[in-house]
């Protein structure tokens, strides 16, 4: 298919070589000349280019849905089909790369919570710093707003270690009604099975082999190494530590989370908690809803550690 572009190339040349007229020409190569006639009014991608590559460069494992959501937040007027043209033009794609395989089963979908602190997730991720030393990071997040409450990075972590941080959580956050997470001794520990009993937490074991019923831990830790563990080389402990931080304060504050409608987790914790309030000062209204989801099934019961089948 002939492109408008090279039909104007084209009558240009007839008319500079042969001294046509624009309409002989147009009539020779079988060309609308209101085509040739044409002339483009985009308007002046030069600075929208510009911030769009800084972006990227700047966070590099995010696609064009994202750094379109930070280029409107920026001020910049520019729909998401002008930034995904640039974003190609520029060969700005993130390069997948190669996934683990994964267990295969029955996949049972785990709804979401409705409120804040009605279910946190547990899991560990590993890295390694430039001298080979391997540590440890325990991810914490809440399943309603997506927060990441903790990144805990050490050499070790035990039961004993988890149920600390837990309780700092606790302190400025207040208590969970649930958490989950798999079967690691860590959490299956005498430390961990105490402090649930005497906190009244009521705690989660995912059936084993099946990462899927912890998917909101997983999904976050997915992104915890795309974006920055697999970007980063971590110098020591406490240059981890202080990396970490920072990039879950981000996380928390500025990046854009496409299951909360763009929204930063923090944004949306506001929301809800804004939401709840509304509720709780009508007549008759409640701030406390049911959580939506098959794991706590007679909520109404003495909480107790359970096992996934």
């Amino acid at each position: 298919m002939v492109t408008p572009a090279a039909h104007r190339e084209a009558a240009a040349y007839l008319r500079s070589t042969y001294e046509m007229s624009q309409r002989r020409a147009c009539r020779v190569i079988g060309a609308d000349r209101a085509s040739v006639r044409y002339q483009a009014t985009r308007p002046d991608d030069e600075a929208l280019r510009d911030r769009l590559k800084a972006l990227a460069q700047e966070r590099r494992r995010f696609g064009y849905r994202r750094l379109h959501v930070l280029l409107r937040r920026e001020g910049h007027t520019v729909n998401k089909k002008r930034v995904q043209r640039i974003y190609r033009e520029e060969r700005l794609t993130v390069r997948r790369r190669g996934g683990r395989k994964r267990a295969m089963g029955t996949r049972r979908p785990i709804e979401t919570p409705l409120l804040p602190n009605q279910r946190w997730s547990l899991d560990f991720v590993s890295d390694q710093m430039t001298d080979g030393r391997r540590f440890r990071i325990l991810t914490v997040i809440d399943n309603c707003t997506r927060e990441c409450l903790a990144l805990v990075a050490d050499t070790s972590l035990s039961g004993r270690r988890v149920a600390r941080e837990l309780d700092a959580i606790i302190r400025q956050r207040g208590r969970p009604d649930m958490i989950v997470s798999d079967n690691g001794t860590e959490y299956t520990s005498n430390a961990i099975l105490g402090w649930a009993d005497e906190t009244g937490v009521g705690w989660h074991y995912i059936a084993p082999g099946k990462p899927q019923q912890n998917g909101f831990n997983e999904s976050f830790n997915g992104r915890l190494r795309d974006e920055l563990l697999n970007e980063t080389l971590f110098r020591s402990l406490p240059h981890a530590r202080a990396v970490l931080e920072t990039w879950r304060r981000d996380y928390n504050e500025e990046r854009p989370h496409s299951k909360l409608g763009w929204m930063t987790p923090m944004d949306y914790a506001a929301a809800i908690s804004g939401e709840t309030g509304d509720r709780a000062a009508q007549p008759g209204g409640s701030a406390r809803t049911p959580l939506a989801t098959h794991l706590n099934q007679g909520s109404d019961q003495p909480r107790t550690l359970v096992m996934a089948g």
